[in-house]
Formats: structure tokens, C-alpha cells, sequence
């Protein structure tokens, strides 16, 4: 018997691939152009508040619960870092930490008109005091005495390889705070000359891998430090950034215990380099020190 063939025009279309290289390529640029766009725009414009307890046995009594803000890394840039930092002021004040650390990085490449910068921060208050310190933009930008003049006419603490005492609700606590560490002058024990071992110590430092040399020379209850941006690029899911500075290798965002001494790394508001960020928002943080956990 024979069997009779269909003409071609009369057979059912074929069914197209759901999903073809040319699709899936364009899924893919679709994606890239999505991860760029959120990456160079609304990476870093889409400020975080993170608000964490550290438990810190020294901080006993009255210090139990004091509430820290940290901000770090603004990178002024003239004419284009006003919109985050004017953000980041108003987020800060709006939470009402007990004190505010600024670990450094003010500037990034051109100090000749931080005075906008200036006035914004000017804003910034905390019952016990605004504190400072030298980050290495900073060093590489300005000298030490003309940055810590102008924080001081705000009415600032500005520390460099120094500290000072506080008394707050009757106990006593430190904020010691270095020179900048990438091609700075760091001299921890002069910055912990003459504090008594029972003195709770809040540490400042911008570069977090010197955490390890400053408690050499004694305990830290809590350093704050910025410098990584937490990597400024996250790999999104593993949160593992690719690059990392200088100094900033071993601690890169977050809180870290080593003997008896802690660490908190900030994200930062700014961007180095490239003003790009991707699964790393900027931020500022609110930190409650806790006796016990």
C-alpha cells in the first residue's frame, strides 16, 4: 500500500524552541544591562541603616546599652557626593546615637572645596561628642592639621595617634584614635599612653587590618574602621567581593572577636575609584554596646 506524503504547505508549523541561544543571549544582556544600571545608579544612592548589638563585657554600669553611630567613607567629590552625604546626616540624626565615630576618608582626591562637605556635617550632633580620625585619602589629600582644624572649628573631636576621656553617667570611657595606617604615621602606643587597663576603650582606625597590632598593646572593646566599602562589589548570594585594598584583607564588614577585642567594619557611604556599587549598599550604623549578650 502505498502511503501518500503531505505537501510541505499543507503540514503542520513546527514548533519553535522555547528557549533559543538568541533568547538566551538576550536574557543575559538584558540581565548585565540591569546589573550596570543598578550598579553605577542605584547601588550607590540606596542608603542603608544598620543597626546592630555588640556584646562588650567593659562596658558595664551605666555604658550598658550606649548607642553608637558610625559613618565612614564619604569620598566628597566636589558636585557630586552632596545627595548620600545630606541623606546619611539626616539618617544619623534621626536615630539619636549617644556619640557618632567617623573613621576617616572625608575626601577622595581633591580637598580644595570640602566646604560643602563641611557644612553638612556641621549639622551632625550627639550628646557625648562627634569624633574623628585620619583616613588615607585623607593623608594623601590634605595634611592632618588642616583637616583636624577644620573639624575642630565645628566643634568635633579630632583625633590623630590621641584620645580622650569621656564620663558618661558617671562612668569613665575612652575614644583612642591613630593616623591613618597606607603611608601614614600610626603610633599606637602614644595614641594609649596613660589610659588605666579598667578605662573601656572605643578605637578608631580607618584601615581595619591594624586591629591586629593595636591590641597588641592592649584590649579594644570596640574598634570601628572603614576603608573595604565591604568590597564596594559583592558577588550577590555569596556576598564574596572580588577586590579588596590594602589593609583591608581580613576584616571586611561586620562585627569580629579576637582576644577579648572587637571589631566593626563599615560599608561606608562613598565609592573610590569607580562610583559604583552592586550588592553592597552604603550605609551608616547604629551600634548598641551590650555588657552581656
Amino acid at each position: 500500500m502505498e502511503h501518500q506524503q503531505t505537501p510541505a504547505d499543507q503540514q503542520p508549523p513546527a514548533k519553535k524552541p522555547l528557549f533559543t541561544r538568541r533568547r538566551a543571549m538576550g536574557v543575559i544582556a538584558g540581565a548585565s544591562a540591569a546589573c550596570v544600571a543598578d550598579a553605577f545608579l542605584t547601588g550607590t544612592r540606596w542608603l542603608s541603616v544598620t543597626r546592630k548589638d555588640v556584646v562588650c563585657p567593659a562596658m558595664g554600669g551605666s555604658l550598658d546599652g550606649l548607642r553608637v553611630g558610625v559613618m565612614a567613607d564619604i569620598h566628597h567629590r566636589p558636585g557630586k557626593s552632596a545627595g548620600i552625604l545630606q541623606r546619611a546626616v539626616e539618617r544619623m540624626l534621626a536615630e539619636k546615637p549617644d556619640l557618632i565615630l567617623m573613621p576617616g576618608d572625608f575626601i577622595d582626591q581633591d580637598g580644595t572645596d570640602a566646604a560643602p562637605m563641611m557644612r553638612t556635617l556641621s549639622k551632625l550632633q550627639a550628646p557625648h561628642g562627634v569624633f574623628a580620625c585620619m583616613g588615607n585619602h585623607d593623608g594623601w589629600t590634605q595634611s592632618g592639621f588642616k583637616l583636624r582644624s577644620g573639624f575642630e572649628k565645628l566643634g568635633f573631636n579630632f583625633l590623630i595617634n590621641a584620645h580622650t576621656r569621656l564620663s558618661i553617667r558617671g562612668e569613665p570611657l575612652a575614644v583612642a584614635a591613630t593616623d591613618h595606617i597606607w603611608l601614614g604615621h600610626p603610633a599606637p602606643g602614644r595614641t594609649l599612653a596613660g589610659l588605666p587597663a579598667k578605662i573601656p576603650v572605643l578605637g578608631m582606625v580607618h584601615e581595619p587590618d591594624f586591629f591586629d597590632e593595636f591590641i597588641q598593646h592592649r584590649p579594644i572593646s570596640l574598634q570601628v574602621s572603614g576603608h573595604t566599602h565591604g568590597g564596594q562589589c559583592q558577588v550577590p548570594l555569596v556576598g564574596y567581593p572580588p577586590l579588596l585594598p590594602q589593609y583591608g584583607k581580613n576584616y571586611v564588614e561586620g562585627i569580629y572577636e579576637k582576644d577579648n577585642s572587637r571589631i566593626f567594619v563599615t560599608r561606608g557611604i562613598g565609592t573610590s575609584s569607580l562610583p559604583v556599587r552592586f550588592a553592597c549598599r552604603p550605609e551608616v550604623a547604629i551600634l548598641t554596646l551590650r555588657a552581656q549578650g
